[in-house]
């Protein structure tokens, strides 16, 4: 690798080791929690009818008329690859290990008058990862295989009230205690400790958790038999974590092995609306645009609490992380037709556009276009509902060049090469009206 491409490698593996934390994108997340949900494409804000409606729109429980519990399992399991030439005669081709990320949705409700419902959901809205193989990226960690992975989730518990204004008008809101984990791991990169010298400290390392908290707000309203209209609105949840980060080659120099953290990372506002229309008594067809605040991610501060880290890290220009991301809106669409009282059948489609620009485009936190297709089958049966769902995303490849990056964000902002990515996801849920 040449001394000037090693130096800008150097540069973004510093800037990454104060990344985000826990961030809800493409790529990054579940697009969307329940079977029946996410087999139509993600699209049910206005229809919010089985128990993972504390996660589309709380005022679905508002028409609930009996106790309902649920339970839902589902497993992300992404691929992605990475390929730049470092010089004329070195190049780095890499892909992620085969990983599952699981997530979970348990949620119960209960009717307490024939206007009131009270519900409570336990869930992880975030859950995903990568895990590359760090023999892969030899080339750029001085011929050493580090390990290059992460793990990124939050779980989140949200008691929830239902208003039922009237039997075409329903409100609901939610209470959202969140808990964000983030597990890191990679090779540091070279720290400048003096003009000119350098230091390896060789594996980083990090687990950071911290707690936040947010609103959610919902609208469900049905003028007529055939057709709902939902509208659900989240408000930010700032997550402050804390822990340590360890460097060991550090205490090889004379320098601490770990320092104690603080940083904090703000979900942004997220507003959806939805429509359900029933055309004739067999067929449902939904639609949802979903918008989310993501250019409040603009950059991201870590605070190190040892005096020394904090010297090595702001020399290094690595306490804050520039984004610049932009604002996205999700289009989704789904259907279901129902075979027969018992059973139905179900598919969707959505795209998901990439929030972050080609400067701050790296390895460790993509950002892609993403086409979604989705299909699954429920069975309904005297109260206990089985439903089963299936979810292929596909990211559209991006290129980026050192001219795409630009010199007016710096380069070790971005990783320059070309990104690839998909996910299955197959996911199950089992519920019971009383």
């Amino acid at each position: 690798m040449s001394p000037s491409w090693r130096k800008k490698a150097t540069m973004l593996i510093l800037s990454l080791v104060i990344l985000t934390g826990m961030l809800k994108a493409n790529g990054l997340s579940l697009n969307g929690l329940g079977s029946k949900a996410v087999s139509m494409g993600g699209a049910f804000i206005g229809l919010a009818d089985d128990f993972s409606l504390v996660y589309w729109n709380p005022a679905g429980a508002g028409f609930l008329s009996r106790p309902l519990f649920g339970v839902l399992a589902t497993d992300i399991i992404p691929t992605s690859r990475y390929e730049v030439n470092l010089s004329p005669d070195t190049s780095l081709e890499a892909k992620t290990k085969f990983s599952h990320y699981l997530g979970f949705l348990l949620a119960y409700y209960q009717p307490l008058s024939e206007h009131i419902v009270l519900g409570l959901g336990f869930y992880t809205p975030t859950e995903m990862g990568t895990s590359w193989k760090g023999e892969d990226f030899t080339p750029l960690a001085n011929g050493i295989n580090y390990d290059w992975k992460s793990k990124i989730g939050m779980m989140t518990v949200s008691p929830l009230v239902a208003w039922k204004i009237s039997d075409r008008l329903s409100l609901g809101a939610t209470f959202n205690l969140n808990y964000g984990q983030m597990k890191w791991s990679q090779w540091s990169g070279q720290f400048e400790v003096s003009p000119g010298t350098y230091i390896n400290p060789g594996q980083y390392e990090e687990g950071l958790h911290g707690f936040g908290w947010g609103l959610t707000f919902g609208l469900l309203a049905k003028p007529v038999d055939w057709l709902s209209v939902g509208l659900t609105v989240k408000t930010p949840s700032t997550i402050k974590f804390r822990s340590k980060i360890n460097m060991y080659g550090l205490s090889d120099m004379g320098y601490p092995a770990s320092s104690e953290v603080r940083r904090e990372v703000k979900w942004p506002w997220f507003i959806g609306g939805g429509v359900s229309i029933k055309p004739v008594n067999k067929l449902t067809l939904n639609a949802d645009v979903q918008w989310t605040d993501w250019s409040q991610l603009n950059n991201i501060t870590t605070r190190y609490l040892d005096p020394i880290w904090a010297d090595l890290i702001a020399t290094n220009m690595a306490d804050v992380r520039k984004f610049d991301w932009k604002d996205a809106c999700q289009v989704r669409f789904g259907a279901e037709y129902r075979l027969s009282p018992h059973f139905a059948l179900r598919a969707g489609y959505y795209h998901d556009p990439a929030p972050g620009p080609d400067q701050t485009m790296h390895v460790l936190l993509p950002t892609f276009d993403c086409n979604g297709i989705t299909a699954g089958f429920g069975y309904d049966w005297n109260g206990l509902s089985i439903n089963w769902g299936f979810e292929y995303l596909k990211g559209k490849d991006r290129q980026i060049t050192l001219e795409g990056i630009g010199s007016e964000s710096g380069h070790w902002q971005a990783m320059p090469g070309t990104y690839k990515m998909y996910q299955v996801i197959p996911t199950i849920s089992v519920s019971y009206k009383f």
